[in-house]
């Protein structure tokens, strides 16, 4: 029951701590000032790189339209293939991996906690069913709330405490972290084969505008005291030209601050949403114009949702998004129309080197990642699997430490990344501390867990990633293929103080947690708010009331947040 780390090279920007060397000493799972050192486990890090588990804050890993996504691409499932071991699971996939086999490949790169975000709250218990089925990491999921018919009414109507009341309802049931917005307003227009265009654009028949329910739910957020801040993709996702759009949006909250030492917006796959140009022929990157101006904020964070260059599979809550790649490709496509909540869609894509559009795509994430300044804004992601599979992470990285590696990648790119991209220019090159915060320290903040994720101080889970990789030798800008070598073989996983992964290769298989928000708010309020769900549901769902809540031994092993917004007002 207890172990202690020896001799490592500390990476940990929480507790400020940049490569020094120190001992981690384990207990019962969790980080301690001492043990005994006789009697406990020693691990040798001499040399080598220490860092808290990894965190992904966005990836696509279980639920309705990743499952479509399986089903739908046979051709993907065989393109890489992980056989059953004594200690783990046969597992098949390459952008949209089985469940077994997402736990495996995320602990062997060292990472210990992933978010699935868009959940339609219809699919709340499938979704959970794969959380549970996927071993080692923790998770949580995000429910949608852009389309859903209760959230419109109730902010058309200005009853913001009604719609604190049913999204805390809503968290609650279906055991869901926070409130995740896709195309707002854009997902309902597509249930009517419209889309939205812009942040004043009002949705049909509920005449409400994306504008509205990001400064509502940001209101709704701020009421009930959640833990992340709204976790929005934005509306024209993938168009030329959508930086305005984008620019338009971060400043629907400008100037306002959290209550809390937290931030009030996150934008997913920030990359997708950096575009300028009137059309794909002057399709350029505005990374500087988006990177500027959240250099310039404090109360947001972004994701990358970085290309990484390979064949995959696009899903999204973003329906009419889907629609038009896939009119754009030619290639199969699949939507489903969630009643009352949300409509999905899935399609592969390629991504080539040799077209100029998803050569500017890959350069524009790694600006973004470059350009803007202070790394616990910035958080790692490809938006898995959108912008490529997530076991891509180490060479992404590879591609922020080392100018060499990205000319030497652009040296095989469509020109166009030379005249329309600002990336030949950057000389920019992160660190290994600079890593631990965009892969780490950042997400653990922005998700409101830094208590016990995140870093390697007293008190916090020891979920821990060691490198076979001296700091002190070792130059990333040179040697970034060693680098890439080594950050996707992990020398050891920690997690909850029990080594599940040795040399690359998983040594254990744990049950994670899954982390969702018990918000409870005024009796007398959810009952008058219950009133409205309860004639709704009667009237439009094809479920009853009583089935659509989960109770919590519903998942494999429950880690609640209870928060009390009693006094919602």
């Amino acid at each position: 029951m207890e172990s202690i780390i020896k001799n490592g090279n500390v990476f940990d920007p929480l507790n400020n701590i940049e490569g020094e060397k120190k001992d981690i000493c384990i207990k019962d799972g969790k980080i301690v000032e001492k043990v005994n050192e006789r009697k406990a486990q020693t691990i040798d890090a001499q040399n080598k790189i220490v860092m808290p588990g990894g965190i992904d804050i966005h990836s696509h890993i279980a639920g309705g339209k990743v499952n479509a996504g399986r089903l739908f691409r046979p051709e993907d499932s065989v393109r890489y293939i992980m056989p059953k071991t004594r200690i783990t699971r046969s597992g098949t996939g390459f952008s949209v991996t089985s469940t077994f086999m997402t736990g495996y490949l995320y602990a062997k790169m060292g990472y210990t906690t992933v978010m699935s975000p868009a959940m339609p709250p219809l699919m709340g218990r499938h979704t959970h069913e794969e959380l549970n089925d996927t071993p080692i990491i923790d998770k949580s999921t995000y429910p949608l709330f852009d389309g859903n018919w209760f959230v419109m009414n109730f902010l058309k109507n200005g009853e913001i405490e009604k719609c604190a009341a049913y999204v805390a309802w809503l968290l609650r049931s279906l055991k869901g972290y926070t409130i995740k917005i896709v195309n707002p307003c854009g997902t309902e227009a597509w249930h009517w084969g419209r889309n939205i265009a812009n942040i004043d654009e009002r949705v049909p028949y509920f005449d409400i505008s994306p504008k509205e329910m990001i400064k509502g739910l940001s209101e709704v957020n701020e009421m009930l005291g959640l833990p992340h801040s709204i976790h929005l993709h934005p509306n024209n996702l993938g168009r030329p030209g959508n930086y305005t759009t984008t620019l338009d949006t971060f400043n629907i909250l400008n100037g306002k601050q959290s209550k809390e030492d937290r931030q009030l917006l996150h934008i997913a796959h920030a990359q997708f949403h950096s575009y300028g140009g009137d059309s794909w022929k002057d399709f350029h990157s505005k990374s500087d114009e988006i990177s500027k101006e959240i250099n310039k904020k404090d109360n947001m964070t972004i994701d990358l949702g970085l290309v990484t260059l390979d064949e995959t599979t696009t899903m999204t809550a973003d329906g009419p998004m889907e629609y038009y790649l896939s009119s754009l490709t030619h290639l199969k496509w699949v939507n489903r129309d969630v009643e009352l909540e949300t409509a999905p869609g899935v399609t592969p894509f390629v991504y080539s080197p040799k077209i100029s559009v998803h050569a500017i795509q890959w350069a524009t994430g790694l600006e973004l990642a470059l350009l803007i300044k202070d790394p616990m804004k910035i958080l790692l992601s490809t938006d898995h699997p959108n912008g490529g599979p997530f076991f891509r992470y180490p060479r992404l990285i590879t591609w922020l430490m080392s100018k060499k590696s990205r000319e030497e990648m652009m040296a095989n790119l469509h020109k166009a990344v030379n005249k329309r991209t600002s990336l030949p220019i950057i000389d920019r090159e992160y660190d290994f501390y600079e890593i631990a915060a965009i892969t780490r320290a950042a997400e653990a903040k922005a998700l409101g867990l830094s208590k016990e994720k995140g870093h390697l101080g007293v008190g916090a889970t020891a979920d821990i990633a060691i490198y076979d990789l001296d700091p002190d030798k070792i130059d990333p800008s040179r040697d970034y293929k060693t680098v890439e070598k080594k950050l996707s073989r992990v020398k050891y996983t920690i997690k909850d103080g029990t080594v599940v992964v040795r040399d690359g290769e998983i040594v254990k298989s744990i049950q994670g947690k899954t982390y969702w928000v018990n918000a409870k708010v005024d009796e007398d309020l959810e009952k008058e708010m219950m009133k409205d769900l309860e004639y709704n549901f009667k009237r439009y769902y094809t479920v009853n009331l009583a089935n659509y809540p989960l109770p919590e031994s519903y998942l494999s092993r429950s880690a609640r947040i209870d928060i009390d917004a009693t006094n919602v007002n």
